[in-house]
């Protein structure tokens, strides 16, 4: 059976993106997605699980040799 463009449009009304949702870290207090650790100090409700240290680290070498490339 065929629909009509407003029957087809008023089902279509629930399917707009809605945002992201975002909470605040215990830690740190920045906003990170919910159910994930927090990218600013790695931790997940309070505790800690990620182990930020090796990741800037390697982001600052990347980023060193980059800069020593470009000049």
């Amino acid at each position: 059976m065929r629909h009509t463009r407003a029957h087809t449009a008023n089902r279509r009304s629930h399917h707009a993106l809605e945002g992201a949702r975002l909470s605040k870290c215990v830690k740190c207090s920045e906003l990170h997605l919910r159910h994930q650790a927090c990218t600013n100090c790695g931790t997940y409700r309070g505790k800690p699980v990620l182990s930020l240290v090796k990741t800037i680290a390697k982001t600052e070498k990347r980023l060193a040799t980059k800069g020593k490339a470009a000049k």
